[in-house]
C-alpha cells in the first residue's frame, strides 16, 4: 500500500465514523426535545445498531491494520494526520476490549434510561429510575477496566473526561476549593440578603423566546449555523464547525434560569464554531475535553455574563423584552440579583459562589459509586446527607435531589468535576486575557468579538488537536485553583460588603 492510497482510507473511515455519529447524535436530539413521549423503544434499536456498526469499524482488524501502517510512517505525515492517527489509536486500543454485543447494549441501555429518567424526575421516583442506573453502574465499573485496568475504576472513568485527571489531583483541587471558600459563604450567611425578588415574577415563555434570541445574538452565534431547542435538561450537541445545536429549559417564574442557560450552552457553542474547519469530519473535530468545554461555557456564563459591564450593557434591552417586571428595576439591582449568593438545591440554578459545593456533592457520590462503598438504593440518602452538610439545606423530594441532573441517565459517570475545573480554568483565562486586551471596555459595549477571538486563539481553534493539558497550558499557564478563589472572595467580599 502507498502513503497516499492509506490516507485516502483514513478519510474515508473517518467520514464513515462521522455519519455514525450524526445519525445517533440525531436521533438523540429528537428523542430528548421533540419526539412523542413513549417512542424511546424504536429509538433503542437504531441506536444500538448504530453503535454496534461504529465499534466494528474501529475495532476491525483491516482498520488496525491501516492505523498500524500509518503509525509506522508518523515522521512523514503532517502534524494534524499524525495526531488523527495516534487519537485513533488510542480509541481503538481501548474499544477492542469492549466486545461488540456489549457496547450495542449499553447504547440501548442509556437510551432506555433517559426515558425513564425523564418520567421517574417528572413523579420524584427514584426507585423508579433506580434499576436502570444500577445497570449503569455496574457497566462502567466493567468499562473503567477496559478502559485502563491499570488505575482505579473513577480514575479510569475521570480520565475519559478530563485526561490525566486523578481522584488524588481532584481531591486537593476540591480541598482548596472548600478551604478558601466555606468561610466567605459562612460570611455572607450574616449578612442581609439582596432582593432578587424580581426575577421570580411572571415571565410568559414566548418573551423569554425573544429574549434568547437576543443573547444568541450577544454572543455572536450565526443563527445559520446555531440553533436553540427546548428540553428538560439544557445541552448543547455539535455535528460540525459549521453545525451546532442547543437547548434551554424555560421556567416562567425564573428569568434567570433560562438567561443563564443560553448563555451557558452559548459559550459551548462559540467553542465548537470556533473550531478549525479543516478538522470536520475527522476526530480532531470537537472540543478536547469536558474540563475546557466547561471552562468555556462557565467562562460565558459567569465572568462574562454575570459580571457588571455585561448586565449594564443588555440591561435597556432586558427592560425592554420585560418592561412589566423590570420597568422599575435599576441595572445595578439587576446586577446584584443575578449575583445573589445563597445556599440552594438545583446545580444549575446555583450562584457562582456555592456551585462548586453542588459538584462535590455529585464527586463525592460518584466515587462510592464506582468505587463499590455506596449502594445505588443509599443514593438518596447519601445525597440528601451531602446536601446538608455541604449547603446546609434540606433535600424535600428526590426530583429536587438526586434525580434533578441527566448526566447518569446518559452514562457520564465522571463528568461532573468538569465543571468546577472549568470554572477555575476559566478565571484564569481572564486573568491573562485581561492583561493583554481592554476586556471590560469592550464588554461594556455590548461587544465581545475580541474576547471570543482570544479563545479562539488560545482554545478553540486546536480542537481536539492538542492535548487538554496544553490547551490549559497555553490559556492558563500554570494553574493555579487560587487564582479562581481569589477572584470569587473579590467579587462576593464587595458585592455583601464583607
Amino acid at each position: 500500500m502507498e502513503l497516499k492510497q492509506a490516507l485516502e482510507q483514513l478519510d474515508a473511515l473517518e467520514r464513515k465514523r462521522f455519519a455514525f455519529g450524526a445519525a445517533d447524535g440525531s436521533i438523540y436530539l429528537d428523542g430528548v426535545t421533540v419526539a412523542p413521549r413513549d417512542t424511546s423503544a424504536w429509538r433503542g434499536v437504531a441506536m444500538s445498531v448504530l453503535a454496534g456498526e461504529s465499534h466494528k469499524l474501529i475495532t476491525a482488524p483491516e482498520t488496525g491494520e491501516l492505523l498500524d501502517f500509518l503509525w509506522e510512517r508518523k515522521e512523514e505525515l503532517d502534524g494534524k494526520c499524525r495526531r488523527r492517527v495516534e487519537l485513533l489509536r488510542r480509541e481503538r486500543s481501548q474499544l477492542e476490549r469492549i466486545p461488540t454485543e456489549e457496547y450495542m447494549e449499553y447504547a440501548a441501555l442509556t437510551n432506555e434510561a433517559s426515558d425513564v429518567w425523564h418520567r421517574a424526575k417528572e413523579t420524584s421516583d427514584f426507585e423508579l429510575f433506580r434499576p436502570v442506573l444500577e445497570k449503569l453502574v455496574a457497566f462502567n465499573i466493567k468499562f473503567a477496566g477496559y478502559y485502563d485496568s491499570s488505575k482505579k475504576p473513577y480514575d479510569a472513568l475521570l480520565n475519559e473526561y478530563e485526561r490525566g485527571v486523578t481522584m488524588e489531583y481532584l481531591d486537593r483541587f476540591f480541598g482548596t476549593v472548600r478551604e478558601r471558600l466555606v468561610p466567605v459563604i459562612h460570611a455572607i450567611g450574616e449578612k442581609e440578603q439582596i432582593d432578587d425578588s424580581f426575577l421570580h415574577l411572571h415571565y410568559p415563555v414566548e418573551a423569554q423566546r425573544k429574549f434568547s434570541d437576543y443573547l444568541m445574538e450577544v454572543l455572536g452565534l450565526d443563527r445559520a449555523h446555531c440553533t436553540i431547542g427546548e428540553t428538560e435538561h439544557p445541552f448543547t450537541l455539535n455535528f460540525s464547525s459549521g453545525d451546532v445545536r442547543i437547548t434551554t429549559n424555560y421556567t416562567e417564574d425564573s428569568l434567570a434560569d433560562s438567561m443563564y442557560s443560553v448563555i451557558h450552552e452559548g459559550g459551548h457553542a462559540r467553542y465548537e464554531l470556533n473550531v478549525d474547519p479543516d478538522m470536520d469530519y475527522t476526530c480532531l473535530a470537537g472540543g478536547v475535553s469536558m474540563g475546557v468545554h466547561e471552562s468555556q461555557s462557565r467562562f460565558y456564563e459567569n465572568l462574562i455574563g454575570r459580571s457588571e459591564p455585561f448586565i449594564r450593557a443588555i440591561f435597556p434591552k432586558v427592560q425592554g423584552f420585560f418592561p412589566q417586571q423590570l420597568g422599575s428595576v435599576t441595572a445595578e439591582q439587576f446586577y446584584r440579583a443575578v449575583n445573589r449568593a445563597e445556599p440552594s438545591l438545583i446545580r444549575t440554578e446555583a450562584d457562582e459562589l456555592t456551585y462548586c459545593l453542588h459538584v462535590m456533592v455529585r464527586y463525592e457520590i460518584e466515587k462510592q459509586l464506582i468505587g463499590g462503598t455506596l449502594a445505588v438504593k443509599d443514593v438518596p440518602g447519601e445525597w440528601n446527607r451531602l446536601y446538608k452538610e455541604y449547603l446546609g439545606v434540606d433535600v424535600p423530594d428526590d426530583k429536587h435531589g438526586c434525580l434533578q441532573d441527566s448526566h447518569w441517565s446518559g452514562g457520564s459517570f465522571g463528568y461532573f468535576p468538569s465543571y468546577a475545573l472549568g470554572s477555575a480554568y476559566g478565571a484564569q483565562m481572564l486573568r491573562n486575557m485581561e492583561a493583554e486586551m481592554d476586556v471590560w471596555g469592550d464588554v461594556a459595549r455590548g461587544d465581545l468579538s475580541r474576547v471570543s477571538g482570544w479563545l479562539k486563539e488560545k482554545v478553540h481553534k486546536y480542537g481536539r488537536l492538542l492535548e487538554p493539558g496544553e490547551i490549559v497550558k497555553n490559556a492558563c499557564g500554570e494553574f493555579d485553583p487560587t487564582v479562581y478563589t481569589d477572584y470569587l472572595t473579590e467579587k462576593y467580599s464587595k458585592l455583601y460588603h464583607l
